[in-house]
């Protein structure tokens, strides 16, 4: 429901609602990140061997999700077979828990994991 020039919504208790803040171009100095890599702990996320997906799946998933090229996501999924296991990706804890949770919507079993 569009309002009329002097009406004005409200919400309960709350009042009118209030305009929205202008966007900052950039931020403050106090909330400026370091760009150095190492103030950031880094993490992996890890894929490991499991009984049920089959070798080309577990290669299409990584080609599919982190855009791995077919030789890339092969020698992945070699090493998961082999090894048991394989770091898929590395970077920020948010990133990565992302990148675990689309492993197990993929089926595959994914775990995080922090960078020593």
């Amino acid at each position: 429901m569009a309002l009329s020039g002097g009406e004005s919504r409200t919400s309960g208790a709350a009042g009118a609602y209030a305009e929205p803040m202008p966007a900052r171009m950039s931020p403050a100095p106090s909330e400026q990140v370091d760009s150095h890599a190492s103030a950031m702990p880094q993490w992996h996320a890890v894929v490991w061997d499991d009984a049920v997906n089959l070798m080309d799946y577990v290669t299409e998933v990584l080609c599919r999700h982190f855009g791995y090229p077919r030789p890339t996501a092969h020698a992945l999924m070699l090493e998961v077979h082999h090894l048991g296991r394989a770091v898929v990706s590395r970077g920020t804890r948010e990133r990565m828990e992302a990148d675990v949770l689309a492993m197990h919507s993929y089926g595959l079993h994914a775990t995080l994991e922090r960078a020593s």
